[in-house]
C-alpha cells in the first residue's frame, strides 16, 4: 500500500489517482500488480469492507504515461461513466514534451489508425483503410525551452496509442517514445505524456467535476516549462 499514487479525489461512487509512468492500470502479462488491485485494497480496508471491494475501470493510460485516472466504486457510476465517455461528454486534456516543434502553433488532427496487434502498435493514415477506426484531437504549442516544447492536447477521440501515433504523424515524437520514433529512451523508463486534466459531471450528484494532475518528478523538463 506504500506505493499507492497520489488520491485526487474520492467519495462513495468514484475515486481517481494521478498515475504514475510505471503504473499498470490493469492487470496484463507480466504479472505485475496493477493500480485496481491496489485501489480494491485500499477500498477494503479504509472501509472495512468484507469480501473484495467493488471497483471499475473507466479508462486507461498506457503504462509510460502518467496522470489522472479515474475508477468506478459503483455499479451506477461504472454504467453511467462508461456511457458518459462512449458519448464524448468527459473532457480530456494532455500534455506532451516533443524535441520538434510543431509546423503550427495549433490545429486539428484527424487520421485514419490501423492498430497492429503483434507490434502493439498503431499507424496513422490520412484517408480511410480497412479496418481504420477515425481519430481526432486538438493541440497547441503552449511553452517551449531551448531544446523542448510543450504542446496541450484536448482528445475528441479515445483509439490506441492515439496521441503518440498522432504527434509522431506530424512529426512531433514524444520524448522517450522509442516504439513512435523518438531517438532515444528516458532514464526513468517512462514518456513524457501526461494526462493532466479531465472534466465531467458526476455520475450520481450531477455536480461538475474538474481533476489535475501534477506531472511526475522523474522528468526534469517540467519544471523548466514551470509546471505543476
Amino acid at each position: 500500500m506504500n506505493n499507492l499514487p497520489e488520491i485526487l479525489f474520492e467519495d462513495n461512487h468514484i475515486i481517481a489517482v494521478n498515475k504514475g509512468n510505471h503504473d499498470l492500470v490493469q492487470g496484463d502479462c507480466t504479472g505485475d500488480e496493477p493500480l485496481d488491485a491496489q485501489l480494491k485494497l485500499y477500498i477494503a480496508e479504509k472501509y472495512n469492507k468484507p469480501g473484495k471491494a467493488f471497483l471499475g475501470v473507466v479508462h486507461r493510460l498506457d503504462r509510460p504515461v502518467s496522470g489522472v485516472v479515474l475508477f468506478a466504486r459503483t455499479s451506477k457510476a461504472l454504467e453511467r461513466l462508461n456511457e458518459m465517455f462512449r458519448e464524448g461528454m468527459v473532457k480530456k486534456t494532455y500534455w506532451a514534451i516533443v524535441k520538434n516543434a510543431p509546423e503550427q502553433n495549433k490545429g486539428t488532427l484527424v487520421h485514419f489508425m490501423v492498430r497492429n496487434q503483434k507490434q502493439n502498435k498503431s499507424y496513422c493514415f490520412q484517408n480511410e483503410k480497412p479496418g481504420s477506426k477515425r481519430a481526432e484531437l486538438d493541440y497547441k504549442l503552449i511553452a517551449s525551452s531551448d531544446s523542448f516544447h510543450l504542446i496541450e492536447i484536448n482528445l475528441k477521440t479515445g483509439r490506441h496509442h492515439q496521441i503518440r501515433a498522432q504527434l509522431a504523424a506530424m512529426g512531433c515524437p514524444i520524448k522517450g517514445d522509442l516504439k513512435y520514433g523518438f531517438a532515444r529512451s528516458n532514464s526513468y523508463g517512462g514518456i513524457a505524456l501526461h494526462a493532466r486534466k479531465i472534466e465531467f459531471v458526476h455520475p450520481v450528484s450531477k455536480e461538475p467535476v474538474c481533476l489535475v494532475a501534477a506531472p511526475p518528478e522523474e522528468e526534469k523538463l517540467w519544471k523548466i516549462f514551470s509546471v505543476s
